[in-house]
């Protein structure tokens, strides 16, 4: 039996407000436990929960964003469940009347384009932290997270492979960063990911029994538990066993998942509308207004910089992924005016540079030392042959390194590109003197060995010979 899988997608978006969902208490990630909460997010009796109105704008940008429809009135209810880290025994969350509904993404998997359906996006407060002992059966809890503001990302059950589940998430956490709503850092838990996946029989039409993983914190994560699940249920089917519907844990040291608890149901957590809180209300003028405030979004983008910079696709899909790359390409372009020059520089030696350093270029781009006018500074003494290509790497890694201007590298160091034509005529003889062998065999017709010849020149004068004319003084003492 050849089966097919049907996953569907739940991604929990923590926003970056600088205040929680329902108080006043501050929205920061790092600090000692349980020193960023109030009577609100601890749940005492009789405090009422006031809605940040910052918290809905964020939702209803991703709402844009993913091309979503937004009804003009929403309601929060309260989801009811028994928790060591929900102090009020419920959490405000949406569910019969989201904030945003029935939108969609593009993802791009293997040079195919896959749109994937989104069933809503609602917005909620998010749970404390169970921290666990390790050397004894007890844990701890950590509220400061408690009431945290979110959305949740509901997909529709369209995506049909790992890949396609991993390319989903990187497209929403690249919305989020471009839209600035979220870092959507995995590894820090603001960007969390469930995944409902089950198989049915080719062509059938007719849902499988799904099943639940958690517990997954980063892409590669999510594609590996994925692809178990696939194994796992494949193998009990073919078996001829049943698939039990439940939440299982990804337990990635040993790249399995296990069973967690039994898959509660909507009706298990009692949704019913929050007496605290009043419906929101979204008006025409509201929703312009956020509109108004989008930022040039990613598939936007990279068209624009295919039509706009005779970028090919691949440099302008690299360029795009994150706002920080393509605003910094942008930057250094007004100040040099050669877009696939820039493009090259910032795809291979720039990023290189930034993962040797260990981090990425999506996130840290504003704090490189490496300024776009820096970046233009090197491409202009490139360009005027002040130095060679191979002296300005070297240059870029300084600069990189200490944050100190080009030019006051260059003239430190004595980079300064070697031009003077005596000088060289000199280097070049000196060269075919030491390697007589090479000097008959492009005589002989064996013109390749001339990338040897002009290597043994760079290395004499440490990369600053000007290769245009050292390629000119070579072919005339070995052709004439």
């Amino acid at each position: 039996m050849d089966y097919e899988a049907v996953i569907g997608l739940e991604v929990h978006v923590q926003l970056k407000t600088n205040s929680k969902i329902f108080c006043s208490c501050v929205n920061k990630f790092g600090s000692s436990p349980n020193t960023q909460t109030c009577p609100v997010c601890l749940g005492m009796p009789g405090v009422l929960p006031v809605l940040n109105r910052k918290v809905v704008e964020y939702a209803l940008k991703m709402g844009m964003a993913t091309n979503c429809e937004i009804p003009r009135y929403s309601q929060l209810a309260r989801k009811h469940y028994f928790y060591p880290d929900l102090p009020k025994g419920y959490q405000i969350s949406q569910y019969e009347l989201p904030l945003v509904e029935h939108g969609w993404v593009d993802v791009e998997v293997n040079g195919d384009i896959r749109r994937i359906g989104i069933t809503r996006i609602h917005i909620e407060d998010d749970a404390g932290k169970l921290i666990h002992d390790e050397s004894r059966p007890v844990s701890y809890v950590d509220l400061n997270r408690t009431g945290t503001p979110l959305i949740e990302i509901v997909s529709e059950p369209d995506i049909r492979s790992p890949e396609e589940a991993s390319a989903y998430i990187r497209k929403i956490r690249q919305l989020v960063r471009y839209l600035d709503i979220s870092d959507g850092n995995m590894e820090e838990g603001s960007l969390r990911c469930d995944a409902n996946i089950s198989l049915r029989p080719r062509g059938q039409k007719e849902f499988g029994t799904k099943s639940e993983l958690k517990n997954m914190n980063s892409f590669r994560n999510v594609q590996k538990a994925l692809e178990y699940e696939i194994r796992r249920q494949t193998a009990l089917l073919l078996d001829g066993q049943e698939i039990v519907q439940e939440t299982r844990l990804w337990d990635a040291g040993k790249g399995v998942t296990h069973s967690m608890r039994g898959k509660e149901e909507a009706h298990d957590y009692r949704y019913f509308p929050d007496p605290d809180l009043v419906p929101i209300e979204v008006s025409h003028e509201w929703k312009e207004e956020i509109r108004s405030t989008l930022p040039e979004l990613p598939d936007q983008k990279r068209e624009r910089f295919i039509s706009q910079y005779g970028l090919p696709e691949y440099d302008a899909g690299v360029l795009t992924v994150s706002r920080d790359t393509a605003d910094y390409f942008e930057d250094t372009v007004k100040l040099f005016d050669n877009a696939k020059t820039v493009s090259n520089w910032i795809m291979v030696e720039l990023m290189k540079l930034l993962k040797q350093s260990g981090v990425s270029a999506g996130t840290t781009m504003e704090r490189c030392k490496v300024t776009p006018a820096f970046l233009a500074e090197i491409l202009k003494l490139i360009d005027s042959g002040a130095i060679s290509a191979q002296i300005g790497k070297e240059v870029l890694a300084d600069c990189f390194e200490t944050g100190r201007a080009p030019g006051e590298t260059v003239k430190e160091k004595g980079l300064s590109q070697v031009s003077d034509e005596s000088e060289l005529e000199a280097i070049v003889a000196k060269v075919m003197d030491a390697n007589p062998k090479e000097v008959e065999l492009y005589r002989s017709g064996k013109k390749k060995v001339l990338s040897f010849l002009m290597g043994q020149v760079m290395r004499e004068t440490r990369g600053k010979a000007n290769p245009k004319k050292v390629n000119e003084i070579f072919r005339k003492a070995l052709e004439g």
